[in-house]
């Protein structure tokens, strides 16, 4: 008797110490798991970058997340049934058929307070030096489950496609764009994140996917100059206007011969003027601004503006005329019209005074000019009218009108109210707009 109650002391410390290891190993999955998959993959990175060999090991663990969480879970399962199994055993041989129930709440408690909630909380609250801590014993634990955990896999592809749903493993949940600007929002309406620093990052990621057609100005709105106009005429011009290159036409404005950058032709004029002695203008009789202008650069409109970026500073030029499928020419864009799309309206002291496209009135309304871009209009409002049918907000009104509205013709969609205040022949040039 006094021996088999040696043997049962035995029996139940050895018992009770595999429950504690499995519960420890069943925390050691249960925080790896957590760490891993909130690990950011940038931090990470710049932790490489320093030297650490386990933030290494815990990238390339990540690239993989489905073997990743397959190994893991299956380990966590394993020990957790296990240990539950060895806790019935037990307490069933101390306290009869009541020891089934009251191992059932012992572990439950013991697996949630001590394998669950304690060591994800850990791993959530530093999750990059968490993960780098665990990638060397869980890299082999996935090798080690590499077989099983692809049979898994397999069945549960197998058993998602027979209800139509198709699984990538190479996909990403979320692009990496998308989660940059979620956590920049995010951030701004916690406060944390400035609105200007929000819109500069966002209108940076945005050039890959807008193109120049979006942000060029209106073949309407260019300023050109005759080459066949009085050379005097042509300097006049030149002085008078804020811009430094002006594109050059001939007969009519379709026909761009050149573009004429105005230290060019005063160069040029310079020269003339001092080579003709006592002449004086009467020698810019002879002067042809076809013979200084520059050849002109023609971009499609459906460049990107990326892509537009990257060839003004290959080839070190800021001006280009934006031509259609056909040819035609549509508007023309500058490598300032790209940089306001990351840093916003760029003014100096050439810019007119009144060349703000939009003015917030004290009761809320805002006074927009037709031809200012939905894009910009959302940004300075902070509002989220659509821009997929229509670059401009007069543009928008047209068409959701699928009219040309009157003076004082109002509008309600999207959740505001448009108010057609000005309108030269079929352009809207000026809105009042306010939310519903």
């Amino acid at each position: 008797m006094e021996t088999d109650t040696t043997l049962l002391d035995a029996a139940f410390w050895i018992t009770s110490a595999a429950i504690l290891c499995l519960i420890m190993l069943s925390a050691f999955f249960s925080g790896s798991e957590t760490a891993l998959t909130a690990a950011s993959r940038g931090k990470l990175r710049a932790a490489i970058d320093r030297g650490s060999k386990g933030a290494e090991r815990a990238l390339k663990l990540t690239e993989d997340s489905e073997r990743l969480i397959g190994s893991v879970l299956l380990g966590n399962n394993l020990v957790n049934i296990l240990a539950t199994s060895l806790a019935t055993a037990l307490f069933t041989n101390l306290f009869g058929e009541s020891g089934v129930a009251l191992a059932t709440i012992v572990m439950t408690l013991l697996v949630l307070i001590f394998a669950e909630v304690l060591p994800k909380t850990y791993a959530i609250t530093n999750p990059e030096s968490a993960a780098a801590g665990v990638a060397t014993p869980i890299s082999v634990v996935v090798k080690l489950f590499a077989p099983m955990v692809s049979l898994v896999r397999m069945l549960v592809r197998g058993v998602l496609r027979v209800f139509g749903v198709r699984t990538d493993p190479d996909s990403q949940i979320l692009a990496v764009r998308e989660e940059i600007a979620g956590a920049l929002n995010l951030g701004h309406s916690e406060g944390v994140v400035e609105k200007e620093d929000r819109d500069r990052i966002l209108g940076a990621l945005d050039l890959a996917e807008r193109t120049v057609e979006e942000v060029m100005l209106h073949r309407s709105g260019i300023e050109m100059i005759d080459a066949d106009s009085e050379p005097q005429d042509i300097l006049n011009q030149c002085l008078e206007s804020p811009h430094t290159r002006l594109p050059v036409f001939r007969e009519e404005q379709e026909n761009i011969i050149g573009v004429i950058h105005a230290k060019d032709l005063l160069r040029a004029m310079y020269k003339l003027l001092g080579e003709a002695g006592e002449k004086g203008f009467a020698a810019l009789e002879t002067f042809r601004i076809a013979d200084v202008a520059m050849k002109p650069y023609f971009v499609p409109n459906t460049t990107s503006l990326d892509d537009q970026m990257r060839q003004f500073l290959r080839r070190r030029t800021h001006f280009a005329l934006v031509v259609d499928e056909y040819g035609s020419l549509q508007g023309m864009i500058t490598l300032e019209d790209i940089l306001e799309e990351i840093v916003g309206e760029i003014t100096d002291e050439f810019d007119p005074d009144g060349d703000f496209p939009i003015r917030r009135a004290e009761d809320g309304t805002y006074w927009v000019e037709g031809g200012m871009t939905i894009r910009d209009f959302n940004r300075a409002t902070d509002w989220t009218l659509p821009d997929e049918e229509a670059n401009t907000v007069a543009g928008l009104v047209l068409h959701e009108a699928q009219m040309i509205p009157t003076v004082g013709q109002v509008f309600s969609f999207h959740g505001f109210r448009f108010e057609v205040v000005e309108r030269e022949g079929n352009r809207i040039t000026r809105l009042k707009i306010r939310p519903l």
